[in-house]
């Protein structure tokens, strides 16, 4: 019994092929701007179909047939892109080293990489989960033995949600069981046949105890797969669970390739330079709505922890009845209000234009961790676990957590809405990448036209 039935197998193959031979039609459409006579497509199909070919064999080689296809779907995304350009660049040898076909198709390739890409995802994550259940067949059953609040907010939030790709049959929490119960109910569920999967808290002295028998249900269970909780739970809620994780996980989390970094700091430089030249067309309607509100100081100067813990100092439009400095009476929040004009320099974003200049000197990315106030910076490591990891990246103008957690506070202390938002800053310190930027950036925008979370 494996995660991925065999009929499965054969509907995502089909629909795959499906999706490249109608991309390579859609492209020739756009390309030519008209649609293509049956001759003309067909003479671009037969060559193609070697490229098909080729290309369901790194599909495969890249797992997009694997047993955790339906299990992580929020891995598709780059692992589509990728496979694609691979499948381009063989493309283009192929049409290099087999001139007998009289086709250089530079520009039709191009378009087919991006026609291709996209809606090979709209077919995998939107397509196929809708498809009748004879068609792709029954969810993947498994086992959950963890404990915890994550691992009951997983659990119930697996149940509550058809959504999900997959199903837990049961859930042994180890707080409750004594580790024989636990021992007894593994051996008799690991012999079910429609039990496939088992995901599991490795940290936990519970499964210590069971992991023998469990491995060796597994060797015996043709394609059984133990998963581990922090992946899953990764990928129902888009955040980290603070009470799985552990020092040592943060640690591994950090490395990132030097390719990265260098596209990284140059994307925010051109990035920086194009806004920066664009946000001047506003800079003195900005000017002129402070000064005309209450004729205070336009720029405010602060503070911010950058990098490794190193002081940073940014730049903004000032929307505050004053200058905010992270220090607070008893109640935890700052006597200062927000301005009238800054309430719409705040709820189009105008005020953050000047943290440019910050990015350019390298002190902030377009896309990081928001940099905190010293002073609450200070408060929160002392109280929150695992916050200081937020500093081993640059912080940004915008993050994951900025466009996925609403609830950050805003001038005040909020130890348990801060919590909340560091499982989100871990997740991106855990699965930063140039996709993940580009979404992020691409959602900021989204939120900024619709005037969310200001």
């Amino acid at each position: 019994m494996t995660l991925v039935r065999k009929r499965e197998y054969l509907v995502l193959l089909a629909g795959d092929v499906a999706v490249s031979v109608f991309s390579l039609w859609l492209a020739l459409t756009l390309r030519y701007a008209e649609f293509p006579t049956w001759d003309f497509y067909l003479k671009h199909l037969l060559p193609f179909l070697f490229i098909f070919a080729a290309g369901v064999g790194v599909f495969f080689l890249a797992g997009l047939y694997g047993k955790y296809t339906r299990l992580f779907r929020s891995r598709l995304p780059s692992t589509i892109l990728y496979t694609q350009l691979l499948n381009v660049a063989l493309a283009a040898l192929f049409f290099f080293l087999i001139p007998a076909f009289g086709l250089a198709p530079k520009t039709i390739l191009v378009i087919y990489l991006i026609v291709s890409s996209l809606l090979i995802y709209l077919w995998r994550v939107f397509a196929f989960p809708r498809l009748p259940r004879l068609l792709r067949g029954k969810k993947p059953r498994g086992i959950l033995i963890a404990s915890g609040a994550d691992a009951h907010a997983l659990a119930e939030e697996v149940a509550s949600d058809s959504r999900y790709p997959f199903k837990f049959e049961t859930v042994i929490d180890t707080d409750r069981v004594p580790v024989s119960g636990v021992i007894q109910q593994v051996c008799r569920l690991a012999e079910e046949s429609e039990t496939t999967f088992l995901v599991v808290d490795f940290s936990d002295k519970a499964f210590e105890a069971v992991r023998p028998i469990v491995y060796d249900a597994a060797f015996q269970k043709r394609g059984f797969a133990i998963l581990d909780i922090i992946d899953v739970y990764q990928e129902v809620f888009d955040r980290m669970p603070l009470s799985l994780i552990r020092y040592e996980w943060i640690l591994s989390s950090v490395a990132a390739s030097r390719a990265y970094d260098i596209i990284k700091r140059a994307t925010d430089i051109l990035g920086a330079l194009m806004i920066g030249i664009v946000s001047l067309l506003v800079y003195p309607f900005a000017v002129i709505a402070i000064k005309l509100d209450d004729g205070g100081p336009i720029f405010i100067a602060q503070e911010r922890v950058g990098r490794f813990e190193q002081p940073i100092r940014i730049l903004k439009f000032r929307s505050m009845s004053g200058n905010d400095q992270g220090k607070y009476d008893e109640s935890g929040k700052s006597k200062l209000k927000v301005t009238r004009a800054g309430k719409w320099l705040r709820l189009l974003r105008v005020d953050e234009f000047p943290q440019l200049l910050s990015v350019l000197r390298g002190d902030l990315s377009l896309v990081g961790p928001r940099p905190e106030l010293p002073a609450l910076a200070r408060q929160y490591s002392a109280k929150i676990p695992y916050y200081n990891a937020r500093y081993l990246v640059t912080p940004g103008l915008t993050g994951w957590a900025q466009i996925k957690h609403d609830r950050h506070p805003h001038h005040g202390t909020d130890i348990a809405e801060t919590k909340e938002k560091l499982t989100y800053d871990l997740y991106y310190l855990k699965r930063r990448s140039l996709l993940l930027d580009i979404f992020i950036i691409l959602q900021t925008i989204r939120i900024v036209l619709t005037a969310r979370g200001s």
